[in-house]
């Protein structure tokens, strides 16, 4: 299994509809084949300038390469991720034993 999540922080005012309209389109991206436990999340602690988060689980290396190449995800990044994601940090996970 591999959880991958990102957390971000977009170029929106919070609470507008921009921001708002961004985290709509996101959902796309549960459903792309291979997804499990998408979430979308909201920070709230002051640790760290990321507002948002999303997670998601992968059965495999497979699934989760099949999701990178995927033409929705592959859109999503270019269409709306590149200009509206201010600053982001990407964690991917595999449990130990």
């Amino acid at each position: 299994m591999i959880r991958h999540t990102v957390a971000f922080r977009l170029r929106h005012p919070a609470g507008s509809a921009q921001e708002q309209d961004f985290l709509r389109a996101a959902l796309a991206l549960a459903d792309i084949p291979g997804v499990q436990r998408f979430e979308q999340l909201r920070q709230t602690s002051p640790k760290n300038e990321f507002t948002f988060g999303f997670s998601m689980e992968f059965a495999d290396q497979a699934a989760y390469d099949g999701y990178n190449e995927h033409p929705v995800h592959v859109a999503f990044v270019a269409d709306r991720w590149a200009g509206e994601v201010e600053d982001f940090l990407e964690l991917d996970y595999e449990p130990i034993g």
